[in-house]
This record gives C-alpha cells, structure tokens and sequence, in this order.
C-alpha cells in the first residue's frame, strides 16, 4: 500500500502503532487512540496522532481511504470489568467509525476480531466452523462482525474482520505499556530474564498459535490492498505449549528458570488455539514469514544486549 490517507484506530496501541509506523514509510496516516492501553510514544513522528475515542462525533475520517479499526477492550478480563463499558467501546465504537468514514467517502474497513470465539481446538480452525459466545468479549467481537455484514450488504462496503491468534512482540518492541495484558511470551520472557519464575496455570500444557506481530502488519495490510470481504483467520497454522515456550527462551537466554504452576483462576480459559489460514493464503498469497523459534529470538533480544 502507498500514497494512501488511512486511519488507524487504537493506532498508540500495540498491534496499531506497529501498523501505523510500518503504513507510514509510503502513506499520510493519522492514528487515534483514548490512551487507556496505549501511549504516543509507541508511535514514530511521522504519524499524525489525535488522542480520541471511538465513541466521539469528530473522528479524522474526512479524505480516507482505508480505515483499519483495532480500537478495543481487547481482552475477557478488560471486558468483563465493566461489560456496558466493553460494549459501547468494541460495538458502538466499531459502528460509530465505520459510519463516519462511510459519510466521508470511505469504503473499505479492515478490523480486528478475534480467534478466541473458536473455544479450545487442537485441530485447525476455519472460519466457516460453528462459533459462540462465552464472554462478553467475544459477544462484542461477534457483534462487528455482523454489523459489517449490515454494512457490505446495505452499503456496498468492504470489510475484512481479521480473527487474530496469539500476537506478541516483546517488551523489546511496542508490548511493554500493556503489562499484565502483553502476550504471555513476552511476560515470561521478562520474568525469565530476570530470574523470576512465570506462572503457568495447570500443568502448562496449553498450547497457542503464537503469530509475530510483524506477519500480523503483514496480513492487515494485505486484507486492505485486496479489498478483502468477510472473515479471515491471522495465525501461523502451528501451536507450541506453554511449557516448550519456557524452555525454548530459557535456551535464548542461557537460563534455567523454572515456571511455577498454579491453579486457573479465570472462569472461561481458552486452553488450545491453532489457525486455518487457507482462506487468507487463497485470497491473497500471505503466509506467516516468522516462525516461533526465530520469534522468541527476538523477544529475547534485548535482554541478551543489556
């Protein structure tokens, strides 16, 4: 994609300013974003940043081409603190964005959904599975995903809604800010390093598709330049348990700390995810460029340069 005006929501956020920042070496991108799990400082000058919310009536849609919404309460945790909250953020914000850029001339949308309404699978999820509700989260998820429904078929829109899997970075990169709410690797990776013992709930035997934040740039950028309808799974195809993950970046980093298991303490836990990608890969050629062992290589980076 270049010389296009885009928007992006959630842009100081952690998957939002490494798309902002990568967007904004051939395209005019504005990022807004109400700093309640982001921070400016993620994002490099060239982007243009409003600190807004999705709920206002004057967001920066006028003269945009693409609208890439990842604005969220963007976990189960965040979502079920205050659900009348989490609903007006993920739904009537996804609905409020999508309509003002539509005023605007905009009609192309790529939005984040999530994998988690697949529940625990071991095998590959498509798309066309059956999926539900368990939280109020994936309810929300859920929701936009009809809305852009409503707004391909009663407007003529494109929208991609992309069910990311397991996205991480490392502190090293843009994932610090979110604390307890940064990717479990990049949470075991810092304890790790220094010396503390990452808590696995159970016997650290579930497993993720972990997808570096990189490919994810990737495949959102690649939904948008393909004008992409519907719904698509974001992953790697390949899944790694919690405790091979500890091994392998006790192995980077030349430690030997071992996890602590505790009990879980969550109501609703997604033990087990793995991605379908056929669907992405048919419409446009994307395929996940780095694999995990190279991935946790680069989370552990920074602390083997200290």
């Amino acid at each position: 994609m270049n010389g296009k005006r885009v928007l992006v929501t959630g842009g100081a956020g952690f998957i939002g300013s490494n798309l902002a920042n990568h967007l904004a070496a051939d395209n005019d991108v504005v990022a807004v974003d109400d700093l309640y799990l982001g921070t400016p400082e993620n994002l490099d000058d060239a982007v243009e940043f409003h600190e807004k919310s999705v709920l206002d009536d004057d967001l920066p849609t006028e003269d945009v081409d693409v609208v890439f919404h990842l604005a969220a309460l963007s976990s189960y945790k965040m979502h079920e603190e205050n659900p009348t909250k989490g609903a007006r953020v993920n739904i009537e914000g996804f609905v409020n964005t999508v309509e003002q850029a539509r005023n605007d001339g905009c009609d192309t949308v790529v939005y984040a959904s999530t994998s988690s309404i697949y529940g625990s699978r071991t095998d590959p999820s498509p798309e066309d599975m059956p999926v539900e509700a368990r939280t109020g989260y994936e309810a929300s998820k859920l929701a936009r995903e009809r809305y852009a429904e409503y707004f391909h078929n009663h407007y003529d829109m494109h929208l991609a809604g992309l069910r990311f899997f397991s996205v991480y970075q490392g502190f090293g990169g843009a994932e610090e800010h979110k604390g307890e709410f940064a990717n479990t690797i990049a949470q075991f990776a810092d304890k790790i390093a220094n010396g503390e013992s990452p808590e696995l709930f159970g016997d650290g035997s579930q497993t993720r598709d972990f997808t570096h934040v990189d490919d994810i740039v990737r495949g959102i950028e690649v939904a948008a330049d393909n004008r992409l309808q519907g719904i698509y799974n974001l992953g790697t195809g390949e899944s790694y348990t919690f405790n091979e993950m500890v091994r392998m970046i006790n192995e980077v980093l030349g430690t030997d700390v071992e996890p602590a298991y505790i009990d879980n303490p969550l109501d609703v836990y997604v033990h087990d995810t793995m991605a379908d990608c056929t669907k992405i890969r048919a419409a446009t050629g994307w395929e996940p460029q780095i694999s995990f062992e190279e991935g946790v290589e680069r989370v552990c980076e920074p602390y083997l340069n200290e």
